[in-house]
């Protein structure tokens, strides 16, 4: 025997309700607080290129602690647990480039 219309109605409804506040929080996830500035664009870019911070902190002629601050930074902004974490969102979102 199947289930009454009514029921496979409303399990059919919320099947929907719960997709549509799956996907909400998904574009939701997709907004930044508050947006990477410039700089932290560009180190973004060189850690997606596999440099090290010694060696963005060369190419910027800045030092490895500048770096290690725009990281944290770049982490917090996009919610991010770690480098690999950082680019894989930012390339979700379009920040850098392929």
């Amino acid at each position: 025997m199947g289930e009454a219309p009514t029921m496979a109605a409303a399990r059919a409804l919320s099947l929907d309700v719960d997709a549509f506040v799956v996907a909400a929080r998904a574009v939701e996830d997709d907004h930044l607080v508050e947006p990477l500035t410039t700089r932290e664009t560009e180190v973004l870019t060189l850690v997606a290129d596999g440099l090290s911070n010694k060696a963005i902190a060369a190419r910027l002629g800045v030092s490895d602690e500048t770096i290690k601050f725009h990281l944290a930074s770049i982490f917090g902004k996009l919610g991010a647990s770690n480098r690999t974490d950082a680019v894989r969102l930012a390339l979700r979102r379009g920040l850098v480039p392929l």
